[in-house]
């Protein structure tokens, strides 16, 4: 019996390099090329065919000399296809296009041109290391609940507070801050632990489909309908529904979900048929979604059923040591699975490491040590290395904040005699604060994300500058 061969996706806007590389690939890859985003996006989507591994040239139409178009679709492959494994392939070899590639969910950096056996060889490491996260799920799906912050800490308590509780919940948080988790977690935390969990991405089907795979459909509901089936809402019985990327359900779809909150009812794809759900339902999002309702975007009846009972999943900045235990936990278990030896960091380099602030969050934190530990197994690592697995912007971003510009400082004290130090720390905090919630829209959980703080410490700045004023 033949073994199916892994789905490669192939994007280049080259003619030449889609037909080589496919050539070349074909053998030990089932390859379907792209020229451009919306074509790769079109193909991730589709039922026929979903990549295990994504090439993906950065420099892509209409401004193929320009990264844009590759970033993008980088965060849109990783909403679609959330186990997917992205390589970037570039002519555009700048070491920031490459951090910020992989901060974005690569996992890794191929510079044009690069021979086909170099590539094949950076492709079959990532199935490597898709293969050991097939074996390691279970460990993986808990990783962004390890760390004994506050903040964790609070995050844990609100599971279990949730968990046996009936109603949906809305999970928010940044990409990769491990939203899944959560609700695996409070599935596992509940009386319906034993009962089915089953997840659905909006992002990744289109909307009958979504519509099918949620309510289940009829014998000739649509093209390609043999036969009658059930849908999740069924299939899960009185277990977890989790619906990824809520943000992204059709607007036509949200009236039918509002209804199963409701009151439970739902009718599967062409049937008249009433059916009742006794699902839990947990959703989640990267989005404002209040912010969507207003605006008309998403539901604002759907939006205050979801959001009843809402988890904020916290940014890997605010967790403090908790970076030190994921790097810990990661290591070991691939180091384990791929049987190599782990690495270790330096003195400086563990500082470096507990400054950075992971704008990618734990998915970024984990696919630095893969690369670390596949390109320096059993080595110690220094300062300078890592920092080549860093996000130059973000580093360049914290030196900004962490080392003030001495020469503007001797100038601001020479023009203002009677400075005063802690008056104009108070006027930076009060614009720095009140920038963040304009650009939050009011939000206080994005409003304290945006200023690397906790929020209840934002509401604490809040109310002295409240007794102040």
């Amino acid at each position: 019996m033949d073994i199916a061969k892994p789905g490669l996706l192939l994007v280049d806007d080259d003619p030449l390099i889609r037909d080589t590389l496919g050539f070349v690939l074909g053998e030990a890859f089932e390859v379907r090329s792209a020229a451009s985003r919306p074509e790769a996006v079109a193909l991730a989507s589709s039922v026929e065919f979903r990549p295990a591994i994504a090439l993906v040239d950065l420099g892509l139409p209409p401004s193929p000399h320009q990264p844009d178009e590759g970033f993008r679709l980088i965060v849109e492959l990783a909403a679609l296809v959330p186990a997917i494994k992205i390589l970037a392939l570039s002519g555009q070899t700048s070491e920031h296009n490459a951090r910020h590639a992989r901060t974005l969910g690569a996992i890794d950096f191929i510079a044009k041109p690069a021979s086909p056996d170099h590539i094949l060889a950076a492709l079959t490491r990532a199935l490597n290391w898709r293969a050991a996260e097939v074996t390691l799920a279970p460990q993986l799906q808990v990783a962004g609940l390890i760390g004994q912050s506050p903040s964790m800490e609070r995050l844990k308590r609100q599971i279990h507070q949730f968990a046996n509780s009936p109603f949906p919940v809305l999970v928010t948080g940044e990409s990769g801050s491990g939203k899944e988790g959560v609700a695996r977690a409070l599935h596992a935390a509940s009386r319906r632990s034993e009962q089915p969990y089953l997840a659905l991405n909006c992002a990744a089907l289109a909307e009958n489909l979504i519509e099918a795979t949620l309510f289940g459909h009829a014998k000739g509901a649509y093209t390609g309908a043999t036969t009658a089936r059930a849908g999740y809402f069924e299939e899960v019985g009185e277990g977890t529904l989790f619906l990824d990327e809520i943000g992204e359900l059709p607007l036509g779809l949200q009236a039918k979900l509002l209804r199963v909150l409701e009151n439970g009812e739902f009718q599967r794809l062409g049937e008249t048929q009433t059916r009742v759900s006794q699902a839990r339902v947990v959703a989640a999002t990267n989005r404002d979604l209040r912010k969507q309702s207003r605006s008309g975007d998403f539901r604002a009846d759907l939006y205050h059923r979801l959001s009843v009972l809402a988890i904020d999943t916290p940014p890997l900045r605010e967790l403090g040591d908790d970076r030190s235990l994921l790097l810990e936990h990661f290591l070991r278990l691939y180091a384990q699975q791929l049987a190599v030896a782990p690495f270790q960091l330096d003195p400086e380099a563990r500082q470096a490491w507990q400054r950075y602030r992971f704008p990618g969050n734990v998915r970024e934190l984990r696919n630095i040590t893969i690369r670390l530990l596949a390109k320096h197994p059993g080595e110690q690592i220094d300062k300078a290395t890592l920092a080549d697995e860093f996000d130059s912007e973000q580093m360049d971003a914290e030196a900004a904040t962490t080392q003030p510009d001495l020469a503007a400082a001797i100038q601001l004290l020479r023009n203002q005699p009677d400075f005063n130090l802690d008056a104009w720390l108070a006027a930076w905090e009060q614009s720095c604060i009140a920038a963040a919630l304009q650009l939050a829209d009011g939000n206080m959980s994005q409003a304290a994300r945006l200023l690397g703080v906790n929020r209840t410490t934002l509401y604490s700045r809040l109310d002295s500058q409240r007794k102040v004023s």
